[in-house]
């Protein structure tokens, strides 16, 4: 009979035991619906006026294409990439001329095809031709120069004229202040530039494994896009 109280109550307690913690599971589910956990806040990426920029493209398939850049004014975007080249009729290879520089104003002439030598450093593949751009600068307008922008192979044309100019005046596409400016001009970088500043007041190089505009700020980099069209 003694036993049998025990072993009643035992299954008491186990019951209430278990009660407990079915009514504790409740009133904590209830709990968490009423109030839902916060999720944890995500970085997110501020937008600003130059991210809205909208840069034109030409796309150019053929030479016939970039002439249609002659008489026209573009724009150094990927400065400190491309020797530049005396032109008199032909390209005088062995006394370069100066680099172009980001932001810096090119008058359009004309676009031609010819093979540099071997001794001419070129930082454009050479393919079996290269195409150059013929040009002048608004200080000079006698002067004219040459820069390859492309080359010609096997596979057709290769251009880099999206990626390594404006076709429209930096000056009025990015709304940035004066000495910001000024100092891009002077081509020196400053306290508190951005990416996009940095870039053209000290150039590019012409490397990288990605197409993120911070890692290609700490390479001091974006890396150019090839458009490649077939003959």
């Amino acid at each position: 009979m003694e036993n049998a109280r025990k072993i009643a109550l035992g299954f008491t307690l186990l019951f209430a035991i278990i009660a407990g913690i079915r009514v504790y599971l409740i009133h904590r589910e209830r709990v968490e619906a009423a109030h839902p956990a916060t999720a944890p806040e995500v970085a997110h990426y501020k937008i600003t006026d130059d991210d809205i920029v909208q840069l034109r493209q030409l796309y150019p398939a053929s030479m016939k294409d970039a002439k249609s850049l002659n008489g026209k004014s573009i724009w150094v975007n990927a400065g400190g990439q491309i020797q530049a080249y005396p032109y008199t009729g032909h390209i005088d290879f062995v006394h370069p001329d100066s680099f172009l520089l980001g932001a810096d104003e090119l008058r359009v002439k004309d676009f031609i095809t010819a093979a540099a030598p071997a001794s001419a450093a070129i930082r454009i593949p050479r393919g079996n031709k290269q195409i150059y751009v013929i040009f002048t600068r608004p200080a000079d307008a006698t002067k004219q120069l040459a820069a390859p922008i492309g080359f010609i192979d096997a596979d057709g044309y290769t251009f880099y004229l999206d990626t390594m100019f404006y076709y429209d005046d930096p000056h009025t596409l990015y709304k940035w202040p004066q000495p910001v400016w000024d100092a891009i001009t002077r081509h020196e970088a400053t306290p508190g530039m951005d990416e996009r500043q940095a870039g053209l007041a000290l150039g590019q190089i012409s490397k990288s494994d990605t197409m993120d505009l911070g890692q290609s700020h700490r390479d001091l980099l974006q890396p150019w896009k090839i458009v490649r069209r077939h003959l």
